[in-house]
């Protein structure tokens, strides 16, 4: 992961009425995985245990892992490389990640681990930093002692993170020209190979994992990224599904990059088509990491409000793509640092924003003419069930129930109801134990 600021554009009203026009009972993807990244707090002992007990109050059932080579590995900040076999799990001190997926595997969920940098400093080729080239064939042993530690958990394999970036991969450009795919191509085959030579060959093996935004100077646009990896003449690479983050800016889920190569959540069919286009087969696309940013950031971040607003859109628009094999969010608890993130459903403090509530009962309103179509998913349940629907009117001090709506077997569920300027609505869900949960209230768009 790393903060992606794309330059600015001006918000398309054609693309938003495109992808909001889609059938509000387009189910394609309904069914479609919701990968979590919940960071260092799913990671670290003292925090790991509220940190489960939170995602699987919230419906989680699939956890992504961002496998950070240098972390595990013996010296790692050493140019020098120790004496071990680098396939043997043994070598390694798997910590907080050994036990995070060993308590997420007994709760039966999926796992998707992302191997990423920095690297081990000897496992590069200059020896004097941590992710300018790296070794393939370290890469490859690493791989195999993962596959090792880790098969039983995991079904899925992301082989770098976000190497179109260059606080992941280097050199991203040498000479004018990409160098990046074809250090990335290295290290796919190698990681492919390492977690076959594992057992790990039933597993799904992705390629990509790209950041959404080039500039064509220090880091490369993701669709450049991807025709440099699939290119006219390479060795042929086993990729399962393509991996992508599209990330937007604060202008929300309908924003339009400007440089064609680069893709947002809005425009994901820029990445579907140059992935045929490439691979010579409509490929699964798979988004592995997504969130939306809030205040307290300034660069990036939208009010707190429209942070659970956009994020419901997002999914909206992913779910109803019957491309995208699996949705994201990263992450459960906000960043610190500013540097860092603000994407979570949590503030940094552990106070829940309205996106927490939000990511339980995901909703979207759009108007059509009369009428409010509605979209919605009520992520904890485990069958059909029902939902109230509130509305709340401008002049209204509260909301009142105005329908109640089944779901399908998945938790989803639609409505056409009846439009009114101003008027806000929100969804009320009572579990099977008793429990009613209420979602924020939403606004309605286009």
């Amino acid at each position: 992961m790393s903060r992606h600021a794309l330059p600015g554009a001006a918000l398309a009203a054609a693309l938003l009425l495109c992808v909001a026009c889609a059938a509000p009972t387009a189910r394609a993807s309904s069914r479609a995985p919701m990968y979590f990244d919940a960071g260092t707090a799913a990671v670290h002992d003292e925090t790991r245990d509220a940190t489960l007990a939170r995602l699987d109050a919230l419906g989680v059932r699939a956890l992504r892992l961002t496998l950070v080579w240098a972390a595990v590995a013996p010296d790692a900040g050493s140019a020098v490389r120790p004496t071990f076999d680098a396939a043997d799990p043994n070598a390694y001190n798997w910590g907080g990640y050994g036990r995070l997926v060993d308590a997420v595997h007994a709760r039966g969920w999926r796992v998707l681990i992302t191997f990423s940098a920095p690297a081990p400093k000897w496992a590069t080729a200059a020896r004097t930093d941590q992710v300018t080239r790296p070794s393939a064939p370290e890469l490859g042993a690493f791989a195999t002692a993962a596959g090792r530690r880790f098969g039983d958990a995991v079904d899925a394999w992301g082989m770098w993170n976000e190497p179109n970036h260059p606080r992941f991969l280097k050199p991203q450009y040498v000479n004018g020209k990409p160098a990046a795919p074809a250090l990335y191509r290295g290290l796919h085959l190698a990681a492919v190979r390492g977690l076959e030579a594992a057992g790990q060959s039933e597993d799904t093996m992705l390629g990509g994992e790209t950041a959404p935004g080039g500039d064509r100077k220090r880091s490369v646009p993701p669709l450049q990224f991807l025709r440099g990896v699939y290119c006219a003449g390479c060795t042929k690479l086993r990729i399962d599904g393509w991996a992508h983050h599209p990330y937007a800016n604060r202008r929300g889920p309908f924003y339009v990059p400007p440089d064609r190569d680069n893709v947002t959540v809005g425009v994901m069919g820029r990445l579907e088509t140059a992935l045929t286009r490439a691979a010579h087969r409509k490929l699964p696309v798979w988004v592995t990491e997504f969130g939306v940013q809030s205040t307290p950031d300034t660069t990036l971040g939208v009010p707190l409000a429209q942070q659970a607003e956009y994020r419901s859109i997002s999914e909206r628009i992913l779910r109803a793509d019957p491309r995208i094999a699996a949705t994201a969010q990263y992450l459960l608890t906000d960043d610190t640092a500013l540097s860092g993130f603000q994407s979570g459903l949590m503030t940094a403090s552990g106070r829940a924003k309205p996106s927490f509530d939000e990511f339980r009962m995901p909703l979207t309103v759009r108007r059509s003419g009369a009428m409010a179509l509605l979209w919605g998913l009520i992520r904890p349940a485990d069958g059909a069930t029902r939902v109230e629907v509130l509305a709340r009117d401008r002049n209204s001090a509260h909301a009142t129930a105005v329908a109640t709506r089944p779901t399908d077997a998945g938790g989803t569920w639609t409505a056409r109801l009846p439009w009114r300027a101003g008027r806000t609505w929100r969804v009320r869900w009572t579990a099977p134990d008793g429990a009613t949960y209420v979602g924020p209230p939403v606004r309605v768009y286009g």
